[in-house]
């Protein structure tokens, strides 16, 4: 699913009206009648709704909105912020079938802001408010009637659901916040989401909804020169019945290549997340001193014993890591034979000769492989040496280890994420996993997947581990899919992650929490019963407050 800007969506609607003949005013329709549809399904015990509407198309969508409620039976009220003679176009045709097909629908005409009582108090006793204010073509700040009415919404009582955007955002808008915008509980948008509905924190709530509705454009209408797109959509690789007649031999076998004294938990974690996330065979192998502890997180897993460096810390304890004889005496190209993917790096140290095991194995082994925490480390100045061209190599770095590889410091990453994951995964020709405050996965080809699963229960260590074990899997089940294995396995450790901070509170989530819940992840479908694509927040999240 591509990811819109404001210019984009506006030549999207052109193109459906001009070249495929769909009239704008049954968009509008459409959009209307999506938005009522969420609200009667999502929130049936609201009976007063008041719908602020503007003069322009997103009045419009609310004013047909408003006339889908009454007709169900609901206490409707519109404030149109603006005189009635200002309503052109589709709006005004909306307006005058509103007035003329419900009768029982109020509608309150705001012209002045020093005579807001009216509305004011219509606010106050509204079980929901729907914002239709402005949407998708507005640029900040709002003025006048809607900026007057922004703090009555804030204070109300009532879940307000944005139409389009949440009044007062800039569609293009990258930013998490917005000063002045209104407030919202959920936001549903119109044929694909936009900047500002991705990267954008729209609602007040960690699981408050942000969904799609298709209105009627068709696919070929939708042009998106950023080659921006939503990691959500490639879920659907991951619902795919297993055969009747399956074996393990077919969903591959993982080879995690890691830990250290001190650090079993990584690789013993990401091992546990690849077999949760359905690889047929999963091997840890690490060094020799910490085996069984890594053997002990599920029985499932096999284990092999890595031969092993050790180094004097200041403290005088001796610490295990893994060996460069191990590349030198054979043993890994023997344990290699069979593997699927291979997954590098967790918990595996940058004592003694662990990197230049690392730089070794990543030169000669040319299977699949996924690399991550200090096997990234390994490259800190020489990123040169990541190569993916002919082979598939995916890097899971967060800012810190992509700052240490690019010798940039993390301001600089996070100053422009998507130009700098683009630049680096086309100029390596691998797949860039660049985490933190929506994920991007960015491809050789350019394009850019941007993640809106996830919450702040997840800053916590192992969640990177359990990443890389999730991001083996799906490519040893998936081999020919690059693309779409990866960013589905990105968007299942963050629902995951989401589901479990449902189950108990966000502070008390541990990483392998998210392992526990990815069945749930697996199950849960983006596009509900009414056809509406949850791209942020879960549909068995509710709307509370």
């Amino acid at each position: 699913m591509e990811i819109l800007t404001a210019a984009e969506m506006s030549a999207v609607d052109r193109r459906t009206a001009d070249e495929f003949g769909v009239p704008l005013a049954e968009l509008m329709e459409n959009a209307g009648g999506a938005v009522a549809t969420f609200c009667l399904r999502q929130l049936p015990e609201a009976q007063r709704v008041v719908l602020l509407c503007g003069k322009g198309n997103n009045g419009g969508d609310g004013m047909v909105a408003a006339r889908v409620l009454a007709g169900a039976g609901l206490d409707v009220e519109v404030l149109l912020l603006g005189r009635e003679a200002d309503v052109k176009g589709e709006a005004a045709e909306a307006l005058r079938r509103l007035r003329a097909e419900v009768q029982a629908v109020a509608i309150t005409t705001i012209v002045d802001e020093v005579d807001l009582a009216p509305a004011n108090e219509a606010i106050a006793g509204a079980d929901l408010l729907i914002d239709a204010v402005v949407g998708t073509g507005f640029k900040p700040p709002l003025r006048g009637l809607a900026a007057a009415l922004c703090e009555s919404v804030e204070r109300a009582s009532a879940l307000v659901v944005a139409v389009d955007v949440p009044s007062g955002w800039d569609a293009d808008s990258m930013q998490q916040r917005a000063e002045g915008a209104y407030r919202a509980d959920a936001v549903v948008t119109f044929t694909r989401p936009k900047l500002a509905h991705v990267f954008g924190h729209l609602t007040r709530t960690t699981f408050g909804p942000v969904v799609v509705a298709e209105i009627g454009s068709p696919d070929a209408a939708v042009v998106s020169p950023s080659g921006l797109t939503w990691t959500g959509a490639a879920k659907s690789i991951a619902e795919q019945p297993r055969e009747v007649n399956a074996n393990k031999g077919i969903y591959g076998h993982v080879l995690v290549i890691g830990g250290s004294y001190g650090k079993a938990g990584a690789p013993a974690m990401a091992s546990l997340a690849g077999l949760r996330a359905g690889a047929g065979l999963v091997t840890a192998a690490v060094p020799a001193s910490i085996v069984g502890t890594v053997a002990g997180v599920t029985p499932e897993l096999m284990v092999v014993p890595l031969e092993e460096s050790s180094v004097e810390s200041k403290a005088a304890i001796r610490f295990g890591t893994v060996s460069l004889a191990n590349m030198e005496s054979g043993r890994l190209a023997r344990l290699l034979k069979g593997i699927k993917v291979v997954a590098l790096g967790p918990g595996i140290s940058t004592e003694a000769d662990a990197p230049d095991f690392v730089r070794r194995l990543v030169t000669e082994c040319r299977l699949p492989m996924v690399i991550d925490a200090d096997a990234l480390n390994a490259f800190a100045g020489s990123a040169e040496k990541l190569n993916g061209e002919g082979r598939v190599m995916v890097l899971t770095p967060h800012p810190g280890e992509m700052a240490r590889l690019t010798g940039m410091t993390i301001k600089e990453v996070e100053a422009d994420r998507i130009g700098l994951a683009r630049g680096f995964a086309t100029e390596h020709k691998l797949t860039l996993v660049l985490k933190g405050w929506r994920t991007l996965v960015a491809h050789p080809n350019g394009r850019v997947a941007v993640n809106t699963s996830g919450n702040p229960a997840m800053a916590k260590g192992g969640s990177g581990d359990i990443l890389t074990g999730i991001v083996a899997a799906m490519l040893a089940q998936f081999p020919d899919d690059v693309a779409r294995a990866v960013e589905a396995a990105v968007y299942l450790h963050g629902l995951a992650a989401d589901f479990a901070a449902l189950a108990v509170d966000e502070h008390t989530v541990l990483a392998t929490d998210t392992v526990m819940h990815l069945s749930d992840a697996f199950r849960y479908r983006v596009k509900d019963a009414d056809g509406l694509t949850w791209i942020c927040g879960l549909n068995d999240g509710g709307l509370a407050r």
